[in-house]
């Protein structure tokens, strides 16, 4: 016997539907390119959103073809997914933090039709226009006032492509199954690699995130995805919020602490995601000025580890709970959050920090597992260093055009690249890339839990762990530090504040400061360029 329930297509479109109807005035806050702050709501989104699919159909985009976004967060960023989405074609993302080599390989690699930008990403563009032959169009996402001069051929102003339309439109619904959304891996390695989100798991990841104990804001909360749309989905948000009818706030360009602060105060958000660089901005802007939080509530916290400090100067300082979650690209991105359970509301705060700063818990649709090299299932002990694979319905299959090969087994799951452990609780816990893990008299070091104790120095602002070859051990871990404004720690005072917080045999041999630690797109460390700045690096007297 088959169930007799209505089949229901998950369409993305149905999310902005939705909080049209339910939630239609309900503000979206923008901190707009050119400065002033912009009000609309969920109906005026749903209306432009509309105008800007029926632009799209005129400008001959067809159900299926890709159009892409370089923009910051905005209310007409927000608009354009949409509206990419109603026109039948799929968004994609461009990062423009990627070299642009990487930004010309993607653009062509996805067959991107039309571009959508904002000012501030022209030159950009026009350094790359000749290597894109199949952009038709650039519509540049300001008011005609705003319009700036550009070498680009073919820029369209968006107010005045919109302005033409009337939105009298239905939207093109494609199957479920079919590409929503593309972004690409940030590529460390070779060239980036596209992940091609479907509208099915586009809308079951936002039902994930949806759940309490992952991002789970609802309709009383302000949200502030200060996260990029450019990011990983922003993490789901701009589904997630009109999904629940939250009030959304978006930073714009403007990504220092002061901006951050002002947002969070005047708009009184609630609720707030980004990656710890982020937090870090705000932090020291708050300390440098006695100021307060009275508003915020929660802040998810992922893309790298998050220091045991950040998390206790929240609590204690602000009396704001951090949401610490792992995730990646090719997960829509939320794979886990360290949330506690019900039974840990008995330990006290110290052990309960222990637990949060575990990568945490997999929700429901998202199974994992840790292997060893031979791909042999290890025990959920909290002790068993392994591969983390995955597989769930918002977990990527392949990648676009089959770039990489087969990624996934055949029992469909996928290895993230990370070492990680899982407790008898099943919290699981990052300790490395499989690539970074530091190797060391045939031990495992974890380069990732070294870096967050190293934060925890009033001196240290921020701290990279590398290994590197030792003619004993054969790699022993270096700690490059950047120090805060005007200090300068000795290797003396740092060893003296790990020494009773790891393993004697963890201790870093050397340690280093620098003005600078790289990162990549995405606000990762980039170990690798860390390995070849220090390639040749000599061991002090002291160290092995």
């Amino acid at each position: 016997m088959r169930g007799l329930m209505q089949n229901f297509p998950l369409h993305e479109n149905s999310i902005l539907d939705h909080a049209k109807k339910h939630h239609a005035s309900r503000e979206i806050i923008s901190r707009s390119i050119e400065g002033p702050i912009h009000k609309t709501n969920y109906a005026q989104i749903h209306h432009r959103a509309k105008q800007c699919a029926q632009a799209l159909v005129k400008l001959g985009i067809k159900p299926g073809q890709v159009v892409a976004t370089m923009a910051w967060n905005t209310w007409r960023h927000l608009e354009t997914w949409y509206g990419i989405l109603g026109a039948g074609a799929v968004y994609h993302t461009l990062n423009p933090r990627l070299f642009p080599d990487q930004l010309n390989y993607i653009i062509n690699h996805a067959e991107d039709q039309i571009l959508f930008l904002d000012a501030t990403f022209i030159p950009i563009m026009e350094n790359l226009a000749e290597k894109l032959p199949n952009i038709r169009a650039y519509i540049i996402m300001a008011d005609k006032t705003a319009m700036p001069k550009t070498k680009l051929k073919n820029a369209l102003c968006y107010e005045d492509l919109l302005a033409a339309e009337d939105g009298d439109f239905q939207w093109i619904l494609t199957d479920e199954n079919d590409a929503a959304g593309i972004c690409y891996t940030s590529g460390t390695t070779g060239n980036p690699k596209g992940v091609v989100y479907s509208h099915r798991s586009n809308v079951l990841h936002t039902l994930i995130a949806a759940m309490p104990d992952v991002l789970g804001p609802g309709n009383a909360d302000s949200v502030m995805p200060v996260v990029p749309m450019f990011h990983a989905n922003a993490w789901g948000l701009a589904f997630l919020a009109p999904m629940v009818g939250a009030k959304m706030v978006m930073p714009g360009a403007k990504m220092d602490g002061e901006s951050i602060y002002e947002l969070l105060d005047s708009e009184k958000v609630s609720f707030t995601a980004a990656v710890p660089t982020v937090w870090l901005m705000l932090l020291q802007y708050l300390e440098g000025g006695n100021r307060k939080l009275p508003h915020l509530k929660r802040v998810a916290i992922g893309g790298s580890a998050v220091p045991r400090s950040m998390i206790e100067k929240f609590d204690k300082d602000y009396g704001v709970t951090v949401s610490h979650l792992w995730g990646m690209t090719e997960m829509s991105p939320v794979g886990t959050t360290g949330s506690l359970r019900a039974h840990h509301g008995e330990l006290d705060y110290e052990d309960q920090l222990d637990i949060r700063l575990k990568q945490g818990l997999a929700p429901y649709m998202v199974d994992m597992k840790i292997t060893d090299d031979d791909g042999k299932e290890l025990p959920w002990d909290g002790k068993s260093f392994g591969h983390l694979m995955v597989r769930g319905p918002a977990v990527a299959r392949a990648y676009l055009k089959g770039e990489g090969g087969e990624i996934v087994d055949e029992e469909s799951w996928f290895d993230t690249g990370d070492v990680a452990t899982i407790d008898a609780e099943g919290y699981m816990q990052i300790t490395d890339r499989s690539k970074d893990v530091i190797k060391s008299g045939g031990e495992w070091i974890s380069s990732i839990e070294i870096e967050n104790l190293a934060v925890g120095h009033p001196d240290v602002a921020e701290a990279a762990v590398i290994g590197l070859p030792h003619p004993k051990w054969d790699e022993r871990p270096l700690l490059v530090l950047v120090p805060k404004e005007g200090a300068a720690p000795s290797a003396r005072a740092i060893k003296d504040y790990l020494k009773d917080k790891i393993a004697k045999w963890w201790m870093p041999d050397d340690i280093v400061l620098t003005d600078e630690i790289p990162h990549t797109a995405t606000g990762k460390i980039q170990k690798m360029a860390l390995r070849e700045k220090y390639q040749n690096h000599r061991w002090t007297d002291e160290a092995g």
